[in-house]
């Protein structure tokens, strides 16, 4: 008998550190062990992040002058108070940025809505602008093996549709920053920078050359760069008006309604049930979205801070903020799509909590905004 013990106990330790062992090696290959680092936003400027970003973004494409992105603001965004009081930018030792933006009555100098350009990194629109080179920037530059869904041989779904979820992010701002936020109507032009990084955004993520989509995409973010730089120097428009921000809030709103739509639907289109291997696609694009939106939305807060405001809506900004950041945080190793009832978890359904939570309050600001 206690041979008989002893020969049990050994195989069922060696089952154990079998069964870890395997379930460690899928999550390695799967990407379940990688970190987001830009889920959540430092206290202080990565300036090995930016260096990255600016090191990649010289190569492509040719004819654009190489950007001093070391300039861009990626400090998180504080919750303003009411005060006018002035705080040191943590970029430069001569650089103030207030801690309280409001739109003013008058457009400033260059067409846009905040504080007079005095030194270039207190303008508004340049932490927004900021705020969407950084998710996509990081994917490109700073993630493992990069971008990844147009790689021949592809172990990492889950990892690739996280970035899916980024870009689609990146793509919907876009537009919308070029088509509403830096025109005042319909009979302006475009703003050419932005024009130009909203068609390169557009470059199918799955193609592996001719063209490749991680040169357009960089070259997007430097399109980018250089509309910042323009914001910095009185040349280019960011209007901050309720009317512009309505468009960009609709915009997250309907793609959260996708999101939520693939995380709690039972079949797909052609009747059939969702898979066990599309229930964690639906889940990684799902926090790539809210760990993108996580970014933009608290870069929005800021300098969209006086309309929200006085509209009554920086609470339902910050509850929208806290539901992507709680989706972004969601970290399973393993996906499993039980039943509601079941001993294993439901991971699409633990994931569409935040998310719709999100979309709700996005709904409630958009409903305020309109009145």
């Amino acid at each position: 008998m206690e041979g008989f013990k002893s020969f049990a106990v050994k195989r069922i330790m060696i089952g154990i550190i079998l069964v870890i062992s395997v379930l460690w090696i899928i999550g390695a290959a799967t990407g379940f062990l990688e970190k987001t680092e830009y889920a959540r936003v430092p206290t202080k400027p990565d300036a090995e992040s930016v260096d990255a970003m600016d090191s990649h973004m010289d190569e492509e494409p040719a004819d654009i002058l190489p950007m001093k992105t070391d300039e861009i603001d990626f400090h998180p965004v504080p919750h303003p108070v009411e005060s006018k009081k002035v705080s040191q930018h943590p970029l430069g030792p001569s650089e103030k940025v207030p801690e309280h933006i409001a739109a003013p009555a008058e457009p400033a100098r260059g067409g846009l809505h905040g504080i007079p350009d005095s030194g270039g990194n207190n303008v508004v629109g340049v932490e927004f602008v900021a705020a969407i080179i950084r998710p996509l920037a990081y994917e490109l530059n700073q993630r493992f093996w990069g971008w990844r869904p147009n790689d021949i041989l592809n172990f990492t779904d889950n990892i690739n549709n996280f970035q899916l979820g980024v870009l689609e992010v990146t793509r919907r701002t876009a537009v919308v920053l070029a088509e509403r936020i830096a025109r005042t109507g319909a009979s302006v032009s475009f703003d050419e920078n932005l024009e130009q990084a909203m068609n390169w955004f557009m470059v199918k993520p799955e193609r592996y050359w001719f063209p490749s989509p991680e040169s357009k995409y960089r070259a997007g973010l430097k399109w980018f760069s250089l509309y910042m730089e323009k914001l910095k120097r009185g040349e280019a428009s960011f209007y901050n008006r309720a009317d512009n921000l309505l468009p960009l809030l609709k915009t997250y709103q309907n793609l959260l309604g996708s999101c939520d739509e693939n995380l709690v639907k039972q079949k797909e289109d052609d009747g059939s049930e969702v898979s066990f291997f599309k229930s964690d696609d639906y889940f990684f694009y799902a926090k790539g979205v809210a760990s993108a939106l996580l970014i933009i939305l608290e870069a929005t807060e800021k300098d969209f801070y006086g309309i929200l405001h006085s509209r009554n809506s920086l609470d339902g900004l910050h509850h929208a903020i806290s539901m992507c950041r709680m989706a972004s945080e969601l970290e399973p190793w393993i996906i499993t799509d039980s039943d509601f009832a079941g001993i294993l978890a439901n991971h699409r359904a633990n994931m569409a909590a935040p998310i719709s939570h999100a979309r709700f309050y996005l709904s409630v600001i958009i409903r305020t905004l309109s009145t």
